[in-house]
């Protein structure tokens, strides 16, 4: 289902959608009322929303469908608008899975690109679980950690953290549980398109006590911020304790990949290092956290009960890259106890 307010674009995503043999459009509304009225008789698989919409915006909107009739939402933002780029963020934490750029016509540069990552965004998310979300209910008691083998390690130097799929909610939980003055760095991975992720360190940095900045290449990361990675850019640590910031060929298909960080602080660092592997799709950052985990350091893996997507976490459980297994409610909590900052 696309819900999209200008005619011109919402003909424009029926058309991307209806050239990919693995969609079918179900249905193309205007607005988020025609959307909750048709949502129970069409029952789509993924919805495609747009932000900025007359009457109830497409905030509220993922709010109702997420508590009336749970459907993965993919939301499709225009990445300059900031104001927009801020309702969508709320979005994610609302219960939408992912947001991709909106397409502005073929005869834009770029178009070919765009136009897949929407297909492919939507197919992907359309095999996503999702849950009901009910504002009023209260949040379930969080299960107990599960602990997996490793070994006792002093306070790091620097924490890496990692996100894909239902990221930025779970960064801005785990990042939102430290203090203004966290001593030590903290660098942060999270697969997004290029061009939300000058808005995506804002909007964190409205959200958090630290300062939050797009990381910069040869810089000395600093305690008190948190540095996340540019877009298109991978970001990892130097022996020098510089960042790097690099154009080096994808792994694993991503750029940033979290792989890149995790393997440079396992090098680098060693038991100084801290990572943390939230929700995401695929396998990135398994490999690296499992490097760092071998290389003495602090490994934190999202556990299956929170995570939206528990791909990253299980790949890196898998190679016994982990050191305790967590619920997103108690990863900032433990990571407080790693920095010797518990809130009391």
């Amino acid at each position: 289902m696309i819900v999209e307010d200008s005619a011109v674009v919402r003909q424009l995503l029926a058309h991307i959608v209806s050239r990919d043999p693995r969609l079918q459009l179900a249905a193309a509304v205007s607005s988020a009322e025609e959307a909750l009225a048709e949502l129970e008789r069409v029952r789509p698989d993924v919805i495609s929303m747009d932000i900025r919409l007359p009457g109830m915006d497409g905030l509220e909107a993922t709010r109702r469908i997420m508590a009336e009739r749970p459907t993965p939402i993919v939301v499709i933002a225009d990445a300059v608008e900031e104001r927009g780029f801020r309702i969508s963020m709320n979005a994610l934490r609302a219960g939408a899975l992912t947001v991709v750029e909106k397409p502005f016509g073929p005869a834009r540069e770029g178009w070919e690109q765009v136009a897949e990552s929407i297909c492919t965004q939507l197919y992907i998310m359309s095999q996503v679980p999702v849950i009901r979300r009910r504002a009023s209910a209260a949040p379930p008691a969080p299960p107990a950690p599960r602990p997996m083998a490793g070994r006792a390690v002093g306070r790091p130097a620097l924490v890496g953290v990692a996100a894909s799929t239902g990221g930025p909610p779970a960064l801005a939980r785990v990042l939102g549980a430290l203090p203004p003055a966290v001593p030590v760095p903290v660098l942060v991975v999270q697969h997004m398109g290029a061009p939300f992720m000058e808005g995506f360190a804002a909007w964190l940095n409205g959200l958090v006590a630290p300062q939050v900045e797009i990381a910069k290449d040869r810089m000395m990361p600093r305690p008190g911020h948190v540095y996340v990675a540019p877009g298109d850019r991978h970001l990892g640590i130097t022996a020098g304790g510089l960042m790097q910031v690099s154009e080096a060929p994808p792994v694993g298909g991503q750029r940033p990949a979290a792989d890149v960080l995790f393997q440079s602080m396992a090098r680098h660092l060693g038991p100084r290092g801290m990572g943390i592997l939230l929700t995401g799709m695929g396998e990135d950052g398994a490999r690296g956290l499992t490097a760092l985990h071998a290389a003495g350091g602090l490994t934190l893996a999202e556990d299956e009960t929170s995570a939206v997507v528990y791909g990253m976490p299980a790949a890196a459980v898998r190679m016994g890259g982990v050191s305790a297994l967590l619920p997103l409610d108690l990863i900032g909590p433990r990571l407080l106890k790693a920095l010797g900052t518990e809130a009391s």
